[in-house]
């Protein structure tokens, strides 16, 4: 007995990049002092004020079973959010609650595709969305931002790759791995194209409020996109909560009455204490938010500082998110021999390029997930050893 070819095709089983990662883990669980900048999750705890609420909803006996779709008071809280956050109003029937922003994505791509059809996925892009549209049985379709453009969306480029089974355009901005913010003229090309061939628009906006320069425009605000827009939300980086998996689609109100029927029969909703901590970090720990939203801000500025370029690499300064991109492709390596070297020789651990599409390559990713000292140190290593390579 084998399992099915669907779930034997989520991952394709090349190495992309991600051993140097669970190398690094392995080293540091070995007792190595590793500094560990590959995956965005914050070394800060949730802030307790929200950990507080959480308790307090466990206390109470919140435990049992919770509303599929995420309770009123939750919804309400994310809706009143966009809308401050954007131009296009929400309301409750505009909101599913979902565990992270994965899963949101994954019921995004079941709600928008046939099994069988195609998708544009932006190269680069996060390290799974592919895998999430074969989880669908959607096929991904590739389209490279180029680093020479800044990372923007080629709007040409993306028309001409569209087949007859295309349904739907993933966009992410700000981008995770480049800090790349999508300008408004491509975004509202973009929008264009989807109205003109019938597409649905997907948007990731998971670190919206991580925007350095530019401006971040919602999808669900681009002209005619109201109702042919889904929108990824997840309190994931705003909040510190990575491990609540506490995730949002913004839908069109149908959409959101399809995407409750495929939570009663997957996930059956988070758990109530959750949703109940998820509403006082929307309407209450707005602070909270605002001192992870510095703690990035600061940390970018240290990088800025403490790289510049420097022999062996280029840097490319961030419009938005928690990361860097290095430029490494003058010391001759790939992203990956040059990640896997700087762990063997300077034990710190970044994510190559590959990791996150064929745009990236030569390029290494480093999350700002260490306090500043041990950042600066960190990166003086990369500084010194991409110099020795040139």
């Amino acid at each position: 007995m084998r399992p099915s070819r669907r779930i034997r095709g989520i991952v394709t089983g090349e190495d992309d990049g991600w051993s140097v990662h669970y190398r690094a883990e392995a080293m540091r669980r070995a007792g190595e002092p590793v500094i560990a900048l590959t995956v965005g999750d914050h070394d800060v705890k949730t802030d307790a004020s929200i950990l507080d609420a959480m308790k307090a909803s466990m206390d109470a006996g919140n435990l049992g079973y919770a509303a599929v779709s995420g309770a009123p008071g939750l919804r309400e809280a994310i809706a009143a959010r966009a809308t401050r956050r954007a131009k296009t109003p929400a309301g409750p029937e505009n909101v599913v609650v979902t565990p992270g922003g994965q899963y949101a994505l994954y019921s995004s791509c079941l709600a928008a595709m046939e099994p069988g059809q195609s998708c544009i996925v932006l190269d680069p892009h996060y390290a799974t969305y592919e895998q999430t549209m074969r989880a669908a049985s959607i096929e991904p379709i590739k389209v490279v931002c180029a680093a020479a453009d800044g990372f923007q969306p080629d709007v040409e480029r993306i028309a001409a790759a569209l087949r007859p089974d295309t349904g739907a355009i993933l966009i992410n901005s700000p981008n995770n791995p480049t800090g790349a913010v999508y300008r408004r003229d491509r975004l509202d090309a973009l929008a264009g194209l989807c109205r003109e061939r019938g597409l649905w628009l997907l948007s990731d906006e998971v670190y919206d409020t991580q925007v350095w320069e530019g401006e971040h425009i919602s999808a669900r605000d681009l002209p005619g996109m109201a109702e042919r827009a889904m929108v990824i939300g997840s309190l994931s980086k705003s909040h510190a909560m990575t491990g609540c998996r506490m995730g949002w689609v913004l839908a069109p109100a149908e959409v959101q009455k399809r995407l409750a029927d495929l939570l009663n029969v997957t996930n059956y909703g988070l758990p109530g204490f959750i949703q109940d901590a998820a509403e006082f970090a929307i309407r209450e720990a707005r602070a909270a938010e605002a001192a992870v939203v510095e703690r990035y801000r600061r940390r970018r500025g240290a990088a800025l500082r403490a790289l510049g370029n420097g022999p062996g690499f280029r840097l490319v300064p961030p419009q938005g998110g928690m990361y860097v991109m290095l430029d490494i492709r003058e010391t001759g390596l790939s992203g990956v021999d040059f990640a896997c070297r700087l762990l063997a020789e300077e034990r710190v651990a970044v994510m190559p390029g590959e990791s996150f599409g064929e745009a990236c390559a030569g390029h290494l990713r480093i999350a700002l997930t260490a306090p500043e000292d041990r950042l600066t140190e960190a990166l003086g290593r990369i500084s010194r050893f991409a110099g020795r390579l040139a």
